[in-house]
């Protein structure tokens, strides 16, 4: 089949007049006897050698050869100028040059959003000799997406993405909103990939910027040495079997409790209950274990329940043993954003994937860090993680060695991505220190200071780690 003969007249409906109509080489004709709209497609030499036919339903049809015809309204302008505006349609394209009197360069992709990039890759050479190409496409999705991609594949800094208050240019052609269109294109923001931000766009940022808060942890070598915690911190506790990490957190589980912080806890070794517990030995000095052996009442308990993980600042998750990312990112989220946590501890971080084989474990912990360091950026809460070491070679963390970010099991991800790492250091087989335990500050983004912190001692009788130096007594304890 041939091509079609072409009437041009104005498009009403549209507000398309004549005169634009002809310009560009879009008319109307009779196709299988119906009326269609059609728009000419020319090669280089100004020649029609391809029809686009538009169908009363908005079904779309070819005629003749479209191989390499590149962007429509191309062959209309010359090659360079100051600026090129790129539509999504051809009806758009119309709509952009008549409000600008058909005088400033204004082109369409051939096939619209789905075929954008690769309409703007083979019209590239003609398209970069304009200083400034606006792409204004479609304001839904697929179309500010395609915006997007196509503004990537110019010279950086070249494109630009317009924003319009209605779905596209014909849309304001027709609501009568020329002069917000016109200003639409005038104004349109130049693209960045996301992330990249010029420096001297930061300093509204930095006015803005509060001062954010720490909170001090339980033990003052700590503190001293990494200035206290902080929202929008990862946190990682690790150590060898057996070292006390999940002592460590329970300690400052309560302390942050008792600062009225508001904690959440994914303990998935334990049940809750044996978590509610825990939190209140702290409270009463005493270990479990040995409650009943001492005589702990039921007031007592209440007292330490109500002042612990009965305070109205504690949430828990009821879970034991492995689960997989995305469950625990759900869980976590509704913790902070719709039970308020400030803090959530996360013991431990291997479990999480230890139902899968060896093979994927550095994978999905790398996977799952990264999931979680975006979710602080996000929500901007404290998150500690308890997470294990391989064995070193040498002398094993059991027996005092000193830890290392190497030492680190599964996945470099568990380093990289948190502000601070404390390692956990006690020799079990030394009986004069076997109780004490060193806390090392393996990694500090805040402050840069790293080493030993300070020495916790735990007393069997309390159940209870209080600073080395603060120990004059068996019942010493910071609160």
């Amino acid at each position: 089949m041939g091509l079609l003969t072409v009437e041009y007249r104005d498009l009403k409906k549209r507000g398309i007049t004549e005169e634009t109509c002809r310009k560009w080489g879009y008319g109307v004709s009779t196709f299988k006897d119906e009326l269609v709209q059609v728009a000419n497609y020319r090669n280089a030499a100004g020649v029609v050698v391809a029809q686009k036919i538009r169908t009363r339903d908005k079904d779309f049809l070819t005629l003749g050869e479209f191989r390499n015809m590149g962007l429509w309204g191309e062959s209309l302008w010359r090659s360079g100028g100051k600026m090129l505006v790129i539509t999504e349609g051809e009806i758009d394209a119309l709509s952009v040059s008549q409000v600008q009197n058909n005088k400033w360069p204004v082109a369409s992709l051939p096939s619209g959003a789905s075929g954008a990039v690769k309409a703007i890759q083979q019209s590239i050479e003609w398209i970069e000799t304009f200083d400034k190409v606006i792409f204004m496409f479609d304001q839904d999705e697929p179309g500010q997406k395609a915006a997007r991609e196509c503004a990537m594949q110019v010279s950086p800094g070249k494109g630009h993405v317009a924003a319009l208050p209605l779905k596209d240019a014909n849309d304001m052609l027709v609501a009568g909103r020329t002069r917000e269109l016109i200003d639409a294109i005038w104004g349109a923001k130049p693209y960045r990939p996301d992330g990249v931000v010029p420096g001297d766009e930061l300093w509204d940022n930095i006015v803005a910027q509060k001062h954010v808060e720490s909170v001090e942890y339980p033990w003052m070598g700590l503190n001293e040495m990494t200035c206290g915690l902080r929202s929008g911190e990862v946190v990682t506790l690790t150590s060898g079997t057996g070292q006390g990490k999940s002592s460590v957190c329970r300690e400052w589980q309560a302390w942050l409790l008792a600062k009225g912080q508001t904690v959440g806890i994914v303990a998935l070794e334990e049940n809750v209950t044996q978590s509610a517990q825990a939190l209140m030995s702290i409270k009463l000095n005493c270990p479990t274990h040995r409650w009943e052996s001492v005589g702990i009442t039921e007031d007592q308990k209440r007292e330490a329940f109500d002042a612990t993980v009965g305070n109205g600042a504690c949430v828990l998750y009821d879970h034991w043993g492995s689960m997989d990312s995305e469950n625990l990112l759900s869980r976590v989220r509704y913790m902070v954003r719709g039970m308020g946590c400030t803090h959530v501890f996360l013991d431990h971080l291997s479990i999480v994937v230890s139902g899968i084989g060896e093979g994927d474990e550095r994978r999905l912990i790398d996977n799952t860090m990264t999931r979680l360091r975006s979710l602080v950026e996000e929500l901007q809460f404290s998150l500690v993680i308890v997470s294990h070491l391989k064995r070193p070679e040498g002398r094993s963390h059991e027996e005092g060695g000193q830890v290392s970010l190497a030492h680190l099991r599964g996945s470099g991800a568990i380093a990289q991505l948190s502000d601070i790492c404390i390692g956990l250091e006690r020799n079990q087989q030394d009986e004069d220190a076997k109780n004490t335990t060193n806390l090392r500050v393996l990694k500090n983004r805040y402050t840069g200071s790293t080493g030993l912190a300070c020495s916790v001692k735990y007393n069997p009788s309390t159940g209870r780690l209080s600073e080395w130096e603060d120990i004059d007594d068996a019942t010493d304890v910071p609160f």
